[in-house]
C-alpha cells in the first residue's frame, strides 16, 4: 500500500487487499514494523499454506489444523479459515459420483452381512469392493479397489479397458497378497455381475473368504467404497487435463499408493492416514 500510494487511493486498496484503514495508519505510526500478533499471524499463515499446498491443494481447515498441531503450533478452525481465505487458498470442490452397478443378471447373490456396519475392530475382518469409471480421451478405463474397513486402506486395486470378472479378481488377489492371505475375511460388494461371476466367487472359495452384497439398488450398503472414489476423483482428477488411459493409471497409482494410503488423513481415523492409523494400533 505504501508503495503504491501515488498511483491508487487509500479507500480503494483497503477495500481490494481486504484490510482496516486504522490498521495501515496504525503500522505507519509505529515506524511500520509489524507487531507481534502480525509476526505470529504471518508465521501462521506460513505453515497454513506449506500444509495446503503439501497435500497438493486437497486440505481443508480441519486437516490443516491436524498438520499444525503435529508441528506444535495449535490453531481453532475459524483462525484457520480466516487464514485461508485471506490468502484465497480453496480446497478442491466436490462432484457427484456415478453409479456403476450392473444388477440385471441371473447370477446368484450373496446374504448382506454388513448392513451398512463399515466398522471393524481389528484388519482382515471387513473388506469392501466396488468399481468405478474413469473418463480417458482413449475411452472409458475402470478401476476395482478392496478397501479394508479397519483403516480405510486400498488393499487391492486393479485397472482395465473392459469391465470384466478378471478386473475385480485382479484386485482381489492384490488384497490377498498384501495382506498374506487371509481366512474368513468379510468381502462385501454390491450385485454387480462381475461380482456374482463364477470365477470371482470360486477365488473367494479357493481363500476361504465370505461373500457378501448390498440389497438391490441400495448403494449406500457400499457407501464407504464410494466415499473413497468420490475422494479419488475430487481430489486427484476433476481439476486435471484429460489423460490417456496410461496417464490415468500412473495418476491414479500415485493419489491410491504415494497420498490416500500413506498420507491422507482420514475423519474416520482421527485425522490419522490408514498407514498410520494401522501403525499406531499395532504397536
Amino acid at each position: 500500500m505504501l508503495e503504491h500510494q501515488h498511483r491508487f487511493s487509500l479507500k480503494r486498496m483497503v477495500e481490494v487487499l481486504k484490510v482496516s484503514r486504522s490498521g495501515y495508519y496504525t503500522w505507519r505510526q509505529n515506524g511500520m514494523t509489524l507487531s507481534p500478533r502480525a509476526i505470529k499471524r504471518a508465521a501462521r499463515d506460513v505453515l497454513i499454506k506449506a500444509s495446503f499446498d503439501d497435500s497438493k491443494k486437497r486440505n481443508g481447515a480441519r486437516r490443516i489444523q491436524q498438520d499444525l498441531a503435529d508441528n506444535d503450533c495449535k490453531a481453532d478452525i475459524k483462525t484457520i479459515m480466516d487464514s485461508m481465505s485471506r490468502q484465497r487458498l480453496v480446497p478442491k470442490a466436490a462432484k457427484k459420483f456415478k453409479v456403476t452397478t450392473d444388477s440385471n443378471h441371473k447370477h446368484p447373490v450373496a446374504p448382506n452381512l454388513l448392513e451398512q456396519n463399515f466398522t471393524a475392530n481389528a484388519p482382515n475382518l471387513k473388506w469392501a469392493g466396488d468399481i468405478t469409471y474413469l473418463y480417458t480421451n482413449e475411452g472409458w478405463l475402470y478401476l476395482a479397489v478392496i478397501i479394508d474397513l479397519y483403516s480405510r486402506t486400498v488393499v487391492g486395486w486393479s485397472m482395465a479397458s473392459r469391465m470384466t470378472s478378471e478386473l475385480v479378481c485382479d484386485a482381489l488377489r492384490m488384497a490377498l497378497f498384501r495382506r498374506s492371505f487371509p481366512i474368513g475375511v468379510i468381502v462385501h460388494s454390491d450385485r454387480g455381475s462381475q461380482y456374482c461371476a463364477n470365477d470371482y466367487r470360486a477365488l473367494l472359495q479357493k481363500h476361504q473368504l465370505v461373500q457378501s452384497m448390498s440389497r438391490k439398488g441400495n448403494c449406500w450398503d457400499t457407501a464407504c467404497v464410494e466415499s473413497f472414489f468420490h475422494t479419488l476423483k475430487v481430489e486427484a482428477l476433476q481439476d486435471e487435463p484429460l489423460m490417456t488411459r496410461d496417464q490415468m493409471r500412473q495418476a491414479v497409482f500415485e493419489y491410491i499408493e504415494v497420498d490416500y494410503n500413506r498420507t491422507r488423513r482420514h475423519s474416520a481415523l482421527g485425522y490419522l492416514s490408514p498407514e498410520n492409523f494401522e501403525l499406531k494400533n499395532s504397536a
